[in-house]
């Protein structure tokens, strides 16, 4: 089974409507699911969604996680509206206890799909001089992605992320970026049925789970 992690109901609901996913829980986060597919909306932020990953590992047992969502974009690498799979997640408003440097953490990943990095914080960056500074670390932003990770590999899963650009410098208002969410909502479906889900591992031979305290 496979456990996607979407931050708001705006983000997912295409999703849901189209795998016609039923809700299976509402309180301490809404669940929906359909036979190989459950799907939780975390709400926003880092603690939440780290908070909604663990809950559906142990409840559940996952050993497969897909974070997917908006983002935005900090460079011209990455165009508005298209998808983005992360190959390294970094948390620069979170420091290592040791190195004192910015927490770093790689998802698994598979072939064939463009590549971003991503920047996680609980700030959301819209104005342009904030996008400037990030770009020198990354290509994306969101407030979810490297906490889904950090979750995931406490429980030995694996984890995959996948962002749609949602806004980039032209973008600083606000209700303009819910506006772009959701007239992007279903391209960013249409993606995760057509492509992701086909090419995330099914079965144990697949997914063969390593130790991830020695990836």
């Amino acid at each position: 089974m496979i456990g996607i992690v979407m931050a708001t109901m705006l983000e997912a609901k295409p999703l849901c409507e189209a795998m016609q996913l039923a809700q299976l829980e509402e309180k301490p986060f809404c669940v929906f699911g359909k036979e190989k597919h459950l799907l939780i909306i975390s709400g926003i932020g880092k603690v939440n969604a780290a908070l909604a990953t663990g809950y559906l590992a142990q409840k559940y047992g996952l050993r497969v996680f897909l974070n997917a969502g908006a983002a935005g974009a900090l460079n011209d690498k990455c165009a508005f509206g298209n998808v983005y799979h992360i190959q390294e997640a970094i948390e620069p408003d979170a420091l290592s206890v040791l190195t004192k440097r910015m927490r770093r953490i790689a998802p698994d990943l598979l072939d064939d799909f463009p590549s971003a990095l991503l920047a996680t914080q609980d700030v959301p960056v819209v104005d342009e001089k904030k996008r400037g500074e990030l770009s020198l670390i990354a290509d994306l932003a969101d407030m979810e992605g490297a906490a889904v990770i950090w979750a995931a590999r406490k429980f030995g899963a694996r984890c995959y992320l996948f962002k749609i650009v949602s806004d980039t410098s032209e973008h600083s208002d606000d209700r303009r970026i819910v506006e772009n969410i959701k007239m992007l909502g279903k391209e960013l479906s249409d993606f995760i049925i057509e492509r992701i889900l086909k090419a995330l591992p099914q079965s144990d031979e697949e997914i063969a789970i390593d130790d991830p305290r020695k990836r």
